[in-house]
């Protein structure tokens, strides 16, 4: 699965786009049956449904997708008995993270896209290992029991770091320091979001697609927070040499 991800991101394009489109379709799908498991084939349409939505939404104007990107949870939310506003905030967040993702690799490159999914994983990294070494207070024991203080600052330190090695590597400047931790603390927050869902609906993991791993949105919950944050970064901030 990496292997896969990171060629198709390498190598960019309509490969990505195929990548982004799958992994969104699965999560909703993912997202419906925690909530519904008792009805799959409404998930599985669900899924058709999201991914013909966010392929068509990759091909017009910007000015208006996020209109389209409405037709899968407002249709969701109304055939859902329980949970409907669930549905509909997670579905609509999830579409908007994975087209950012692809128009984020369109627009800046992959540099920047290696970049984003870099802070995210050294930030799981190194919140892993210094909780488990250090371990501490806990960050919110009611919805994340294993996360801790220590964890959660070592992630936004790690991200730092990333930070300062790509400002040093490219011409985006140091300002990209703040901004690789603010990234880093909306992926977490992405993360705990997930966890939150998880325990309102009573499962453990999303699904059971990845042996041992649960499903793809235990996978991705942070890369989507991340996804989010980017999203509002680039279109607010202006970083020399990232074009934000």
């Amino acid at each position: 699965m990496v292997l896969l991800g990171a060629a198709s991101i390498w190598v960019g394009g309509v490969w990505f786009q195929m990548l982004a489109v799958f992994a969104v379709a699965v999560m909703v799908w993912e997202l419906w049956g925690m909530i519904h498991p008792d009805r799959p084939t409404d998930g599985m349409l669900l899924a058709a449904l999201v991914a013909s939505v966010l392929s068509g939404s990759l091909m017009v104007d910007r000015s208006w997708f996020l209109a389209l990107l409405f037709i899968a949870p407002i249709i969701g939310g109304f055939a859902a008995k329980r949970e409907q506003l669930t549905f509909f905030a997670f579905a609509l967040v999830i579409q908007i993270a994975g087209w950012g993702l692809v128009t984020f690799r369109l627009d800046y490159g992959v540099t920047w896209l290696f970049w984003l999914i870099m802070v995210v994983v050294v930030t799981d990294v190194a919140g892993y290992f210094a909780g488990k070494l250090i371990g501490g207070p806990k960050f919110w024991p009611k919805v994340s029991p294993k996360k801790t203080w220590s964890g959660t600052v070592a992630g936004w330190l790690g991200a730092g770091l990333v930070g300062w090695a790509f400002a040093i590597a490219t011409q985006a400047g140091w300002e990209l320091v703040p901004v690789s931790m603010l990234l880093s603390l909306s992926g977490q927050i992405g993360d705990i979001s997930e966890s939150a869902l998880k325990r309102r609906m009573r499962v453990k993991d999303s699904s059971t697609l990845i042996p041992g791993h649960g499903g793809l949105f235990d996978r991705f919950d942070a890369l989507l927070g991340a996804s989010i944050f980017m999203l509002f970064t680039a279109a607010v901030l202006d970083i020399q040499g990232l074009s934000f």
